[in-house]
């Protein structure tokens, strides 16, 4: 287990002679990140064993050196997994905490590993390390979500219910076509954040402090080790650069409004008023005070959660919005809400993930809704262009008036009769009736991405077999 070593580097900076006193209580308070960027542990002795063998191979230390640098970032490695590194705000951050640990346990070749590296570099590869392994794991949790998505939705692909514009009755579709609405949404989320890492796949270590380095260094072999494609290519734009961090913050963004949207009708769909799903006690909660009360807060909460996505992108871009090259100390700034913002869109994805699972539509009160507000009437407009070819505009007109005699007698359009019909047009047939069931209107949208059951099975299916395919491979 490592020792505190908070002591000696008050007196003993590890930035060297330049400074004969220690900083202000206040200065070490606001200069201190390691009560965050100890989340960049992992990454750091990653980079630093990386770093390590470059150096050896090119000459730089000896293997020797490396061989014991390598060991004792392992070591340290084991204490951060296990939870035994002590952590020293006196050290400010990751990489001084982890460069004293290493000097520690195994002395005076500790001190080699810095050679042709700064920690504007070093800091730059670490988060880079640890936005791609976010986008990696968010990328695998919303492949769950659509899977759980499709699956529901393969299942219900002719239960019926309203399609809404302006949250009013509009025309019938089925639950499993709304639900593949969200497979496609989250499909073009998991791209954007594909995108976003590969854009931010390239190495800064070796940019050094913002010049590069006179050291024979090899950055296409420290790029190798990391996983990334190539090394950056300015070493002034490799430690300034915050894109990666932002573009994957805008995506998250997105996909965090798409999971709020999802969220917010499955409030809706809870309530009485409405009654379409179900959910059980797994992602409810009661009330203090009224014991009827079944409250979607896991929905309300991955509701919310954009807000503080959003926020994160937001607050980055403010803080880089107007800063010289290369870095300044402003960019400290970028971990926290980016860790923040990630970390929440993780828990809502998982969240929603369990939520579709769960719930449970009420097919009956689905079918019944969807056949009120007049929601046929445009398939009405369609027969008279059809069957009578009266120009749209003309249909439009006259299935008005259909839906005005229907709203002052107090029923629906199924309602009617042939007479009636016939009461605003005479050349209304009887298989103009047909149109106004619910069921035969789904059914007639067959046009490519339309609500059909048909093509519901069809596209919902041919989703899964991509998704779970892909999931074997992973």
């Amino acid at each position: 287990m490592s020792k505190d070593p908070g002591a000696k580097a008050s007196a003993n900076k590890m930035w060297g002679g330049r400074f004969s006193v220690s900083p202000a209580e206040i200065m070490e308070e606001i200069n201190a990140s390691i009560g965050f960027d100890k989340r960049l542990a992992t990454q750091d002795i990653r980079g630093s064993k990386a770093h390590a063998q470059m150096l050896a191979a090119a000459g730089i230390i000896t293997k020797e050196d490396a061989k014991r640098i390598i060991a004792g970032l392992e070591q340290i490695l084991g204490e951060v997994d296990r939870g035994e590194m002590v952590w020293s705000r006196a050290l400010e951050d990751v990489h001084m905490n982890v460069e004293s640990r290493l000097k520690d346990a195994i002395g005076e070749p500790a001190g080699r590993l810095h050679t042709a590296r700064s920690r504007n570099d070093q800091v730059a590869t670490d988060f880079r390390l640890w936005v791609r392994d976010r986008i990696d794991d968010l990328d695998a949790a919303l492949a769950e979500l659509q899977l759980a998505l499709a699956r529901k939705a393969d299942s219900h692909a002719a239960t019926v219910m309203p399609g809404f514009t302006h949250l009013q009755p509009a025309q019938p579709v089925t639950f499993g076509h709304h639900l593949l609405a969200y497979v496609e949404m989250i499909g073009r989320d998991r791209g954007r954040l594909g995108d976003a890492r590969a854009r931010l796949n390239e190495c800064p270590l070796g940019a050094a402090a913002l010049a590069g380095t006179s050291f024979p260094i090899d950055r296409h072999a420290t790029a190798d080790a990391l996983g990334f494609d190539r090394p950056t290519a300015n070493s002034l734009d490799s430690v300034s650069d915050r894109d990666f961090a932002l573009e994957t913050l805008a995506a998250a963004s997105i996909c965090g409004m798409h999971l709020s949207r999802l969220a917010e009708e499955i409030v809706i769909w809870v309530t009485p008023q409405f009654g379409f799903i179900k959910l059980s006690d797994r992602f409810t909660t009661g009330s203090s005070i009224m014991p009827q009360k079944r409250n979607p807060d896991a929905a309300e909460l991955s509701r919310a959660k954009v807000g503080r996505i959003a926020g994160g992108f937001q607050s980055l871009l403010m803080v880089m919005k107007g800063l010289p090259l290369a870095y300044s100390k402003d960019m400290q700034e970028d971990k926290e809400v980016t860790f923040d913002a990630l970390d929440s869109l993780g828990l809502a994805v998982a969240a929603m993930a369990g939520m579709v699972e769960d719930m449970e539509p009420n097919a009956d009160a689905m079918r019944g809704a969807a056949g009120r507000g007049y929601s046929t009437a445009t398939d009405l407009a369609d027969w008279l262009v059809r069957e009578l070819k009266l120009p749209f505009r003309d249909a439009h007109h006259v299935t008005g008036r259909v839906v005005a005699l229907a709203e002052g007698r107090g029923v629906e359009l199924e309602a009617l009769s042939l007479d009636d019909l016939k009461s605003i047009d005479p050349r209304f047939r009887r298989d103009a009736l047909d149109v106004l069931s619910v069921d035969n209107s789904v059914k007639s949208r067959t046009s490519y991405g339309g609500t059909a059951p048909q093509n519901v099975r069809k596209m919902a299916r041919g989703w899964l077999r991509k998704l779970e395919k892909a999931a074997a491979k992973a």
